[in-house]
């Protein structure tokens, strides 16, 4: 069963796998509908359209399958759970565990499919051991493995990544090559499977605004802020607090619940609790068998960085302290921090504390 999402990546893995003789159906996840007018583009219909007609092109079966309340109960109140305790949540990643490989998974094998397929740049192969395990993607702009850190051991023996050995060019080629509409489709961008919609209008639908001040580190007030929401660590963006200093930029240092104040500092290397030498991570998930020793691995500590050398220790059950050999930027309580060992998904953990 492929996850036809309407783009041209999941397009081209269901166009692969039929090619390499598999039995092939296709089904697109209808996990979000703009009922609440929140302002953005939530191109769903477009999206069923596109998949639609990459089925037929493919001449697979195809159904849209509701997942609206799972989605609901498992993304989005976790999302906003999220924000509203202050920490930066990530569901992109939650997102793959609980509904593609998830709820999505267990509705597949029910049909009587043996794996669940994606459009994910990763790859995924039998190790010495017999097990399946997951590697980074083979185009290093467009790897998502990081997005694929919390999934469970189970998971990741029925999920399959058919274009994680192509570059991003080269699926738009084979696309071409099958006469799939979506060739040249634009990559989606937004909240995973909610569309085109700015993180803060949604937020603002449907978390009040708990304005407080925005101070420096040593306690003077420099302005206001809608709430500590809609800023997370390291944003320089959208402060609404210009720098009284040339070339020197503000961003965003700690967060205080309690008093809801926003804590602003110049962007620099020895400034206080932006950059952070060992974390806490909790909620421990591993793709295969968990790590039970001290040892050297890497991680990823946000999508988008490179793998750093850590000294990962176990502390407790889904609990482990990691050292970052370089100390890393604007680390936030909430986020995903992935584990690799060279090219291998290990699994992931959320920041629970973060110290300088």
């Amino acid at each position: 069963m492929v996850a036809l999402s309407g783009g041209v990546d999941s397009s081209v893995a269901a166009a692969l796998l039929l090619e390499q003789g598999y039995d092939v159906s296709a089904a697109y996840m209808k996990n979000w509908i703009n009922e609440d007018d929140i302002l953005g583009d939530c191109p769903w219909q477009q999206d069923v359209e596109d998949a639609t007609a990459v089925a037929e092109t493919l001449g697979i079966p195809f159904e849209v399958v509701n997942l609206m309340d799972a989605y609901k109960s498992r993304i989005v109140d976790y999302l906003l759970k999220g924000y509203e305790e202050g920490i930066t949540p990530n569901p992109d990643v939650m997102c793959n565990r609980e509904i593609k490989f998830g709820v999505f998974r267990e509705w597949a094998l029910g049909k009587g499919f043996d794996t669940v397929a994606t459009g994910h740049y990763a790859r995924s192969r039998v190790n010495a051991s017999g097990k399946r395990e997951i590697l980074m993607g083979l185009d290093p702009n467009k790897d998502q493995t990081y997005f694929l850190a919390m999934m469970k051991p189970d998971q990741v023996q029925a999920a399959r990544f058919p274009i994680g050995d192509l570059l991003k060019p080269d699926v738009r080629a084979v696309a071409e090559r099958f006469g799939l509409s979506t060739a040249t489709k634009k990559d989606s961008q937004g909240i995973c499977f909610i569309g085109q919609i700015k993180m803060s209008d949604f937020l603002s639908a449907y978390l009040p605004d708990e304005p407080g001040n925005i101070v420096s580190q040593d306690g003077k007030v420099l302005g206001t802020h809608r709430g500590l929401h809609f800023y997370t660590l390291g944003q320089r963006k959208g402060i609404g607090v210009a720098s009284n200093t040339y070339k020197k930029s503000y961003v965003v240092v700690e967060k205080r619940k309690e008093t809801r104040e926003l804590v602003i500092a110049f962007d620099e290397r020895d400034t206080p609790h932006l950059y952070s030498t060992s974390c806490e991570i909790r909620e421990l998930s591993f793709t295969g068998e968990p790590i039970v020793e001290a040892c050297e691995i890497q991680a990823r500590p946000r999508y988008r960085a490179q793998s750093e050398a850590i000294t990962y220790t176990p502390l407790a059950e889904g609990v482990a302290r990691i050292e970052w050999h370089q100390p890393q930027r604007a680390i936030a309580k909430g986020q995903i921090c992935a584990l690799y060992d060279g090219e291998v998904l290990l699994g992931g953990g959320i920041y629970t504390e973060i110290w300088d």
